[in-house]
């Protein structure tokens, strides 16, 4: 499954899983078919990504891979300089998709300065696409007003169904700006939510299937993750899953504005 900027919808977040623990259970991703890694220099997990990868045997073209810039790194003539470390950690000699992990705290660093090296980045050849994450609509219209011809092609935000930011991802589908959710299976609370059990005991499914299906329908791309084998592979059998118009709008209806990521500096959220 893939969406206009050709990033497999189904993607598999690497926050956590560091060390041979979290070498592993990327093994166990790409053995189940997740090819869409997503990582960020904030995690600590750019070693174990592309270790993964070189063991796996796969070819590099086989495996999407995104990672994030921090935003200690924002601030005039460092945002390249990460990015090339990034890629040495990786081993790789480019990204498939570069974001800006977070709007400069408090406005810090001007937004031109970080937007204006990311594009800088591409016509580089250090990353295929740019994107941005945790961005809100206004910072959106900022960003692409900084980018030249360069296209924002992901803004990847907490999104799930109890959280379904549906004005921001308006804004981004007419923008023709893919959407990734993070925490897309709102960190295993969906069970407590009776429309969501419910589609789960009809479709045979689990909640997070559930969740993740209905994310899919939307066109966005979602990035779940687990140390366990078991639910790595249950949570790819969410491709599988076609939800009804109907089931489809009952779960748009549990949309009830849930944030779990809300640090102080971050922005004025839509």
């Amino acid at each position: 499954m893939q969406n206009q900027t050709n990033i497999p919808q189904m993607g598999f977040g690497t926050y956590g899983r560091q060390g041979d623990a979290g070498i592993a259970a990327l093994l166990v991703a790409l053995e189940t078919g997740y090819r869409h890694f997503d990582t960020a220099q904030d995690y600590d997990t750019e070693t174990e990504v592309g270790e993964a990868i070189k063991r796996s045997g796969l070819k590099r073209s086989d495996v999407f891979v995104t990672t994030k810039i921090s935003t200690h790194n924002l601030g005039p003539g460092q945002l390249i300089p990460s990015l090339e470390r990034s890629l040495d950690t990786l081993q790789l000699d480019q990204l498939d998709l570069t974001l800006i992990h977070w709007p400069s705290p408090n406005g810090a660093v001007p937004l031109e300065v970080y937007i204006e090296q990311l594009a800088e980045a591409h016509a580089l050849g250090l990353t295929k696409l740019v994107g941005v994450s945790n961005f809100t609509i206004a910072l959106l219209e900022q960003a692409k007003a900084s980018m030249g011809d360069v296209p924002i092609s992901n803004n990847q935000v907490e999104l799930n169904p109890l959280l379904q930011n549906k004005r921001l991802a308006t804004h981004c589908k007419n923008e023709g700006i893919s959407v990734t959710c993070y925490l897309p299976i709102a960190r295993g609370v969906l069970g407590d939510v009776p429309i969501i059990r419910d589609l789960a005991i009809k479709y045979h499914a689990t909640p997070e299937q559930i969740a993740l299906a209905f994310e899919f329908a939307k066109g966005y791309i979602a990035i779940p993750t687990s140390g366990r084998a078991e639910r790595i592979r249950a949570n790819f059998e969410a491709i599988k899953l076609s939800l009804s118009v109907e089931d489809i709008a009952a779960i748009e209806s549990v949309d009830c504005g849930q944030r779990a990521i809300n640090p102080d500096w971050g922005p004025n959220w839509d």
